[in-house]
């Protein structure tokens, strides 16, 4: 069978030897690791040689069939997609969806949660803006934000949490990790703090998702947002959503993806899905989802819980060494808080991350702070460059 046509084919995978670290294991699967010191997995993972490979094969199909590969191959590509995501959490396939980004399944959850009776909801002022900015945007409309603040821009005790909660919030929306200090939230506690009150769970799970675990039936999650940007190495285009399966959230906003037999193209009969796929919006980026397959497929094969102990590893060597620069840490007190983002005060961020692009390493920066995040795929030795040439006189 010709290559392009074949649906089972797959780029060659690495071998993996439990005897070898994942740095010797997989460095080679990155090609921009061979010229660059590459320390910014929190704002774009690196580009593996199997996502090329996925996406070569979707142009090869696109060029190749046409829009039958819609039928022949792609629909069950996505299918794909989202058991690997689906896996990575600890949820069925039927449970996630797929959409384009993290502001697009907030505006669909948006439409389907009623705020008649609960009209509040608790965020953070630690969560990434996006998820913020989309309930702000309804205070309009009546919906109340409570904003639960930093005692000390770090992190966000649960008990200042828990006393935001009452019986009018309908929805707790914060992060697993926070994207400006690397701290980790306790998403099962956060849970139990919501449904106490009769409160939902939103999960922003962007920055944790690939580098931390998570498992969203035994926390009790009831929706989560991730993509596939960062930590799972998929690049953009492509985010995910899962449902509770027992949620009876109806979506306002509904797509021909969304629906019950789509491809009877009835305009008379809007039936949305029984599971998590009602809140899919128009027809998926397929090139995005090749990509994004290439970096799950890695991300399941080394599994969460390896990374997560890699990750640890690394920066905590991160940690020491900028410690001992004299760089004041803006990191979690407590270790086993901490995520693989490591930020730093520094007295001219933006050009500090300037000048060691300058030099091949790739960091990015919060305000007056540099934000390093080693993923498994980086070393020692990446740290050390970095360290060093953070280091006043580096």
């Amino acid at each position: 069978m010709d290559r392009v046509n074949d649906a089972n084919n797959r780029p060659p995978r690495a071998s993996m030897s439990p005897s070898r670290d994942l740095a010797a294991e997989y460095r080679r699967e990155f090609p921009i690791l061979e010229r660059k010191v590459y320390l910014n997995s929190n704002s774009l993972g690196a580009l593996s040689c199997r996502s090329i490979a996925y996406r070569r094969v979707f142009e090869e199909q696109w060029n190749d069939l046409g829009a039958s590969a819609w039928y022949e191959l792609w629909l069950s590509k996505l299918a794909e997609v989202r058991a690997s995501f689906g896996r990575i959490i600890g949820a069925l396939p039927n449970d996630i969806a797929l959409l384009p980004s993290i502001s697009a399944g907030l505006a669909t959850l948006l439409g389907a949660l009623d705020f008649r009776r609960r009209n509040q909801v608790v965020v953070t002022e630690l969560d990434f803006p996006t998820l913020c900015y989309a309930f702000l945007a309804h205070q309009r409309t009546g919906l109340e934000v409570v904003m639960v603040e930093s005692p000390d821009g770090i992190e966000i005790p649960l008990d200042r949490v828990a006393a935001a909660v009452n019986d009018r919030t309908a929805l707790v929306a914060t992060s697993h990790v926070f994207y400006s200090t690397g701290a980790i939230q306790d998403v099962a506690e956060l849970a139990r703090i919501a449904h106490a009150r009769g409160a939902l769970l939103l999960v922003d799970a962007y920055q944790s998702t690939g580098q931390i675990p998570v498992d969203v039936k035994g926390a009790e999650i009831d929706l989560l947002l991730s993509g596939s940007l960062k930590w799972l190495c998929g690049g953009p285009g492509l985010a995910f959503l899962y449902v509770r399966p027992d949620l009876a959230l109806q979506p306002t906003t509904l797509s021909w993806f969304g629906v019950e037999d789509q491809f009877s193209f009835d305009p008379r009969a809007a039936r949305p899905r029984a599971d998590a796929r009602r809140f899919e919006l128009g027809t998926p980026a397929m090139g995005a989802a090749f990509t994004a397959l290439g970096g799950l497929e890695i991300i399941e094969e080394i599994g969460v819980e390896r990374i997560r102990e890699r990750n640890r590893m690394l920066a905590s060597d991160l940690v020491d060494r900028l410690a001992a620069s004299g760089l004041p840490l803006r990191v979690s007190s407590a270790p086993e808080r901490r995520s693989a983002i490591v930020l730093a005060e520094h007295a001219d961020a933006p050009d500090a991350v300037r000048r060691l692009a300058q030099r091949g390493i790739i960091i990015d920066y919060r305000g007056n702070r540099v934000r390093l995040s080693p993923h498994f795929y980086n070393t020692l030795e990446d740290n050390r460059a970095a360290a060093e040439a953070l280091a006043p006189g580096g």
